[in-house]
């Protein structure tokens, strides 16, 4: 059997057949589960063999093993029988996904949600947050189909569709302009909505279809866990089916609603005109009071129903949440009738009512959404001990939803940019010659501002250089000092490669920063974009007749923002295209998801699907059936990424289960990155806590690692987590041992470094052999060993 073959799970390869047959057995069978990090590795690469078989599981994550190890034996400390779990294709195994790139501000305000500072343990006082971050990602949805609104009806069918020069140069728009029936503006409208309803419907599709293809594995069955534990320990916590369907519901439904308000208030400017119909106009408002009053349901909605994490979520959907986007859907059909009721006299000209204005509304919401949840933030962050505060001041999570803000500014105004050049490519749009008056002025504005945005964003990248190129001057002198065991001469250029990697690792720490300084920088030029926007002028108009340089100046940030902007959607398919044919990139495209993904969809329902709500169950599965059935030992190993997916599945175990769990983490992010900015669930006091439940855990790491980082947890007499840092390279120069000079790793390779097998046979030596466990409700945190007189 070679690899990717199969064998039933609990025939031949089932470690309790050998106690069983035996009948005595010196100690119970000890087992390694690796679990791989970002970008992924194949189950050969992990288990360091070509011939592999997959034990359980299926195309999608699977654990497989060595194949010479299907069969039984006794597996000693130093060499426990080994399996490999491989998730990668949750992320990058299909060409298809890279195109969730297009989801990317979805996914930044669904990590927003879980940025919150740990706070008091209420869960009372996480809610204003909580809701403001769901509210904040509702506005995204609808300014997304606000800028389906703005192509489809605005540009082509109100705009274009109106003008005869614009019609003319665009053989399909032509017809809707010139036939007796369709030239009505109304019908035009009437035609465009296909696009925006059809953007809904492949979003709906794929959130419902990710669900079940992902996310729907249901945890083990255990206990109820109590108050006083961590977070990510409750039973619910990575299955959530109808926050998700309820969250689909809600979006949709807001989605509806903006095709339908664009539409009434399209018609009701004419139909209280002078040539309007008293009836007509009668009509409109009621349904424009209809419309409002679903607006209202929606948000109701909204803030009446949270995440439960308590218990795994069956609960059957509420009515409400079923009906709301039928409700939606019918009453968008009586807002086209009406919109297509027949009205001869009615002509377009300029940009469609209210479409100038809904942009810098939708910015002026969003700006207060994003100011209360930093003041949600802030109140939680002062309540938090200093250890536990997080990045950005506890401010992170307002930053990243601003930053979701932003981006979905840019997609939009890009889009409705490039539309807008293709409709009208010989003239500037807005211009008083021009054929059409152009997208929305607010979408101009944000044009403007992306030209000042990458400037603050390079400053800063040169302020990174200029700071790793002075601590690698700093460190050069002392990367010597590091290998005291070695007496060769200096090499002046292998010192220098040391500390840059030192260097450029601990860049990482400056993350925080970064993102604060470009959240406020996107927020000052947010305020200006909305002040610019008021004065209904584009920054090229609004600087006419200043000084010379001003004009220049608005003149080049306009154009060239604008051409960014459509550069950016474009070079996004571009990236997702190549994705679909080109493996390696696809990975690359993977590993985006890898971090962003992790988190279950709480905020956004169209954000890419949570592989942790499939993997965490897959790994706790795993590690209690085979203790269950077997009674030994099991070392769960993670690098990078798979280090934090083995800390969750080892919190969803039963007690009597981590009893004889021992994790070796290594090149980990638990305490670098997810600890600073996910405190409320991987802050100091969640660590500290799932130390205390396990009865050993060590940490291996190295200084030149950018990712990964000690744990930082060391309870009073016991053995710390993290081992010294590794060297890296482990040896300076050459040697009997390594006649050739050995590469620097950073992150990956950690299985390399003999203290790696000698951690592992460690942790088993400190795992209990007998078979008498902790029951199931009993307290967590089983006796552990004190301290040796030195460490490792």
């Amino acid at each position: 059997m070679g690899e990717g073959s199969e064998v039933p799970e609990g025939s031949v390869g089932s470690e309790g057949g050998v106690r069983r047959a035996a009948g005595r057995v010196s100690r119970p069978p000890a087992m390694e589960l690796l679990v791989h990090g970002v970008g992924g590795a194949t189950p050969a690469q992990m288990l360091d063999d070509a011939r592999t078989t997959r034990i359980t599981g299926d195309a999608t994550a699977s654990i497989h093993r060595r194949t010479d190890d299907i069969a039984d034996r006794p597996w000693s400390d130093a060499r426990p029988v080994r399996e490999a779990y491989s998730w990668s294709n949750l992320t990058s195994g299909n060409g298809a996904r890279a195109l969730w790139l297009l989801l990317l501000p979805f996914m930044i305000v669904n990590v927003a949600h879980w940025m919150r500072p740990a706070g008091p343990d209420a869960s009372r006082a996480h809610r204003p947050y909580d809701l403001l971050v769901r509210l904040t990602a509702l506005s995204l949805t609808v300014l997304l189909t606000a800028g389906a609104c703005a192509v489809a009806l605005d540009l082509v069918a109100w705009q274009c569709g109106g003008s005869a020069e614009c019609a003319a140069g665009a053989a399909w728009i032509e017809p809707w302009a010139t036939h007796d029936w369709w030239g009505q503006p109304g019908r035009r409208l009437m035609l465009a909505t296909a696009l925006p309803l059809a953007l809904l419907l492949l979003l709906w599709w794929l959130s419902h279809r990710t669900w079940s293809a992902y996310e729907s594995a249901s945890p083990p069955v255990r206990p109820r866990t109590d108050g006083d534990e961590a977070v990510l320990s409750r039973p619910g916590f990575w299955y959530g089916r109808v926050m998700v369907a309820r969250l689909r519901a809600a979006h949709v439904a807001a989605g509806l609603l903006t095709v339908a308000s664009a539409l009434a208030l399209a018609t009701a400017g004419h139909d209280r005109g002078a040539d309007g119909d008293t009836a007509l106009a009668g009509v409109g408002l009621v349904l424009l009071g209809l419309v409002g009053a679903g607006w209202l349901v929606l948000v109701g909605q909204q803030v009446r129903h949270g995440r439960s994490e308590w218990e795994p979520d069956e609960r059957p959907e509420p009515p409400v949440g079923r009906a709301l986007p039928w409700g939606a859907m019918a009453l968008l059909a009586l807002v086209v009738v009406h919109t297509a009721w027949s009205r001869p006299e009615w002509r377009t000209e300029g940009r469609m009512p209210a479409g100038s204005e809904v942009f810098p509304a939708l910015v002026v919401v969003q700006g207060l959404l994003v100011t209360g949840v930093a003041w949600a933030a802030y109140r939680l962050h002062r309540s938090t001990p200093e250890g536990e505060r997080g990045a950005v001041a506890g401010l992170a999570g307002a930053a990243v939803a601003l930053l979701a803000c932003a981006l979905a500014g840019v997609f939009t105004g890009g889009v409705a940019q490039r539309i807008a050049d293709w409709l009208d490519p010989s003239a500037v749009p807005g211009a008083p010659d021009a054929p059409i008056a152009g997208p929305p002025v607010m979408l101009s504005w944000e044009a403007a501002a992306i030209p000042p945005l990458l400037a603050v964003v390079l400053g800063l990248v040169v302020a990174g250089v200029v700071r790793v190129l002075g601590r690698r001057r700093e460190l050069e002198p002392t990367v010597g000092d590091r290998y005291p065991a070695e007496n060769g001469a200096p090499d002046r250029d292998r010192d220098r490669r040391i500390a840059s990697a030192i260097a450029r690792a601990e860049l990482t720490d400056s993350a925080g920063p970064l993102v604060g300084w470009i959240a406020g920088a996107s927020l000052l030029l947010g305020l200006g974009t909305v002040a610019g926007a008021l004065t209904g002028e584009t920054p090229s108009q609004a600087a006419e007749g200043g000084p010379a340089l001003v004009e220049t100046v608005a003149d080049a940030c306009q154009g060239l923002g604008s051409w960014l902007m459509g550069a950016g959607v474009v070079l996004l398919l571009a990236l997702g295209r190549r994705a679909y044919r080109d493996a390696g990139a696809r990975r690359t495209v993977g590993i985006l998801w890898d971090v962003g993904t992790f988190w279950p969809r709480a905020a956004h329902p169209f954000a890419p699907p949570c592989y942790a709500e499939r993997a965490v169950p897959d790994l706790s599965w795993r590690m209690s059936t085979w203790i269950d059935t077997t009674g030994g030992r099991l070392v769960i190993s993670g690098h990078s990424q798979g280090s934090v997916l083995a800390a969750a599945a080892v919190w969803q175990v039963d007690n009597a289960t981590r009893s004889r769990i021992a994790l070796l983490t290594h090149g980990s992010p638990l305490e670098r990155l997810y600890g600073r900015w996910f405190p409320a669930y991987f802050g100091a006091g969640a660590l500290r806590s799932l130390d205390e439940d396990l009865r050993c855990w060590r940490n291996l790491w190295r200084e030149t690692d950018p990712i990964g980082g000690p744990i930082g947890v060391a309870l009073d007499g016991q053995v710390p987590v993290d081992r010294p840092a590794l060297a890296d390279p482990m040896h300076y120069g050459r040697n009997l041992r390594s006649p050739l000079p050995e590469p620097i790793l950073g992150h990956s390779d950690y299985a390399a470094d003999p203290a790696f097998a000698e951690e592992r046979s460690g942790l088993m030596r400190r795992l209990p052999r007998d078979v008498q466990v902790p029951l199931p409700g009993q307290p967590s945190g089983p006796a552990r060993e004190s301290a040796p007189p030195e460490s490792p």
